[in-house]
């Protein structure tokens, strides 16, 4: 009786992809996004923020008018002073009809004839109508392309209006507001950099090292954040030539400004370096032959990467004001250059502020600013924080 082999069944193979199967995998960066996108405030503030910066950088393209040149109507003699801001109507029935279409009511001069002072009202027999695309002064874009083209402006040419009302030389102070926001946010973001790169290397040898090293350095820090801030400011500007350009003033002042604010970082990469070095992935690097300066750089730091992000976005709040108080002072920018600061020193008197309380303008766009990055670095600090829920 012959015997029947039997072979056994060969076992079935895993199918990785049902053991996977409904399982979904986010990186850190993608659950920071859904966590951020649920402060409803953070995110709005990152869209204003957003737009700010983009008005930064297209001001030639947004501003209708020069911010150097003291406007005049047509016809007139000299500019219009203190002028007051105009509201844009869009709803036009001058014809006896219904139509759409945006203007602005021209304003005249006239005096009172008790205090014998100079007034503007409207003009009603005369109306200032806009157009997107208009053609105005003559710039660079980007600093590269040669174009008169601006998003809107009066339809006929010659004609002005103010948006935000004018300075004691006539100047339209919308122009002016969108073109300080250029130097200003940008100094800001800029001097970020220059600091959180200081506070990086410093607070990652401070922190990787330490013993003599990791002294030093805080002792250093120590020094600098002891120091008054506003003498070290008056001593630091005191001794930039007054008859440096403004790209050179920017410069400097965003240096200043940079070797003051770093210390605040370099403090945080120091302890969280510190209680890092004896990580398991840290103490594996460095039997893997890796050097002392990718261990810092490329294994250490980028598991900051969310804490740093969070940091920068608050600080740039501080740049901001930081330079607006150093130009209101007299200490920072200086004219020609035109940032927030160099604007609000306009409304220093009282004769001015009561005049023209217009010329807060420039202070409204800092609070702005402001509010809008730290709500931001609020929203990425709670997204960040990897025991929030």
């Amino acid at each position: 009786m012959s015997e029947t082999k039997t072979t056994p069944e060969a076992p079935a193979q895993v199918n990785m992809a049902n053991l996977r199967g409904g399982i979904e995998y986010a990186s850190q960066w993608t659950l920071m996004w859904h966590r951020f996108r649920k402060h409803k405030l953070a995110l709005v503030s990152m869209y204003v923020v957003f737009a700010l910066y983009l008005m930064a950088v297209f001001a030639e393209f947004l501003a209708p008018f020069n911010p150097e040149d003291a406007l005049r109507m047509p016809g007139e003699y000299k500019a219009k002073t203190y002028h007051p801001p105009q509201m844009i109507h869009f709803i036009d029935n001058s014809d006896g009809g219904f139509a759409i279409r945006p203007y602005i009511q021209s304003f005249k001069e006239t005096r009172d004839p008790n205090t014998l002072k100079m007034t503007y009202v409207e003009d009603e027999g005369k109306k200032i109508y806009l157009t997107l695309f208009a053609r105005g002064f003559e710039y660079k874009f980007l600093g590269l392309v040669r174009s008169d083209i601006h998003l809107f402006g009066p339809k006929n040419p010659g004609e002005v209006f103010y948006l935000f009302g004018s300075d004691r030389n006539g100047r339209d102070m919308f122009s002016r507001v969108v073109y300080g926001g250029r130097f200003t946010l940008s100094l800001g973001l800029i001097g970020v950099m220059l600091s959180v790169v200081l506070g990086l290397i410093l607070g990652g040898i401070s922190g990787y090292y330490g013993g003599k090293i990791d002294w030093f350095i805080q002792r250093v820090i120590e020094f600098i954040i002891s120091l008054p801030t506003i003498p070290i400011w008056l001593a630091m500007a005191a001794v930039l030539p007054k008859n440096w350009p403004p790209q050179f003033q920017y410069m400097a002042v965003t240096v200043i400004i940079s070797l003051i604010g770093w210390t605040s970082l370099a403090r945080v990469v120091r302890g969280r370096l510190l209680a890092m070095r004896s990580e398991v992935f840290v103490v594996a690097a460095q039997l893997d032959g890796c050097s002392e300066g990718r261990v810092i750089f490329r294994h250490m730091l980028p598991s900051l990467a969310s804490h740093i992000i969070a940091a920068v976005t608050l600080a740039i709040p501080m740049m901001v004001l930081a330079e607006t108080s150093l130009s209101f002072l007299g200490l920072g920018l200086q004219p020609p250059a035109i940032s927030w600061g160099v604007l609000l020193k306009e409304a220093q008197n009282i004769r001015s502020i009561s005049a023209a309380p217009w010329l807060f303008m420039p202070g409204a766009a800092v609070v702005l600013a402001v509010l809008a990055l730290n709500f931001m670095g609020d929203g990425l600090r709670d997204a960040a924080d990897p025991y929030t829920h």
